[in-house]
């Protein structure tokens, strides 16, 4: 089938039980790294629940410098920098901390450097929290933690695994210390999809897209099989919002996000049928599979517990097409040199 260009604008709505709740809320929203990929699908979607108005009354943007943000339509959001984060004004808030330096960065820093900037950048964050009013806190932790003590696992997925691990454990006791108060969202993030991709040198899913929209077979070159799972960002965050507003719930939740478990050459086959591609998978010939994917049998209760249905993989990979085919030429896609 061919692909709508239009579609992820169309779809960038949160679901029906998240919108409810942060319609029926009165908390801040403070969002911690809003330039990054989770960052500006979580403004897009608080613009279209909240509206221009409500959206800048609410919300409040920081990272590591001042800078502006600016979305689709051009409404343009003040980002501050994150060490005047513990200068807002004390009221109930609800924090999204996305910030970290990711497993990319390890390459090119010292080890211990690349360690100690992300410590002070969380206890930065843990110790804003409550002069400023945070009662509901949502952690964007990753799949690499499960690896951090895997010694089949490179050297940078087990320093970047144990970091976000150490996280994990960290606001959890914050939460845990005042459970009649404080809620927290914990989630291993393995694959995510939707608009506002980056690092497309690193990941496959762009990589893929940026094949198809060339015109060019999509090329699959692991000799073992690839297995992983991707949810939506919308979905993610619309899970995040409806757990942290209901009226109860544990005071820190650890979940893995989910997605069916997929070859990466069933992957690329689905991408490919959006433009009517092709794809070429090299011939599986070592033994092991690389596996990076979460618990889709507890994610999809989570989500049923609110009523909420997950995008079906087709639906997740056209909506990311089409941020892709409408905000960057085909040329500019990076295509990787050495990819799965």
């Amino acid at each position: 089938m061919a692909y709508d260009r239009d579609l992820d604008r169309r779809n960038a709505r949160l679901s029906e039980p998240a919108r409810r709740m942060i319609s029926a809320d009165n908390r801040r929203i403070v969002l911690v790294g809003a330039r990054g990929w989770i960052g500006r699908s979580l403004l897009t979607l608080l613009h279209e629940a909240l509206g221009p108005g409500d959206l800048m009354r609410r919300v409040v943007c920081f990272g590591s410098a001042e800078a502006t943000v600016t979305l689709d339509d051009g409404t343009n959001l003040s980002q501050r920098p994150l060490s005047e984060l513990s200068a807002l004004d004390t009221m109930p808030s609800v924090l999204f901390h996305l910030a970290f330096l990711t497993k990319d960065k390890v390459a090119g820093m010292d080890a211990d450097t690349y360690a100690q900037t992300n410590r002070a950048l969380s206890r930065s964050v843990l110790e804003a929290l409550d002069p400023i009013g945070v009662d509901r806190l949502f952690i964007a932790s990753s799949g690499a933690a499960a690896f951090a003590d895997d010694p089949a696992a490179a050297s940078d997925l087990r320093l970047y695994g144990a970091l976000k691990r150490a996280d994990e454990d960290l606001f959890a006791d914050w939460a845990e210390a005042q459970p009649a108060h404080r809620r927290a969202v914990i989630a291993r993030i393995y694959s995510v999809s939707g608009p506002y991709i980056n690092k497309h040198e690193t990941y496959a899913l762009a990589s893929f897209i940026a094949d198809a929209l060339a015109g060019r077979p999509i090329e699959v070159r692991a000799p073992m099989r690839v297995l992983r799972s991707y949810v939506a960002v919308r979905e993610l965050i619309s899970f995040v919002f409806a757990q942290l507003l209901a009226g109860s719930g544990p005071a820190a939740l650890r979940i893995d996000t989910g997605g069916e478990a997929l070859e990466l050459g069933e992957v690329a086959q689905v991408v490919a049928d959006l433009v009517s591609g092709q794809v070429r998978r090299r011939p599986i010939t070592e033994a092991g599979d690389n596996r990076y994917i979460g618990d889709d049998a507890a994610w999809q209760r989570a989500l049923a517990g609110f009523g909420m249905a997950p995008v079906p993989l087709a639906d997740q990979l056209a909506e990311t097409m089409a941020y892709l085919a409408r905000e960057h030429a085909p040329r500019r896609l990076v295509k990787r040199v050495t990819r799965w």
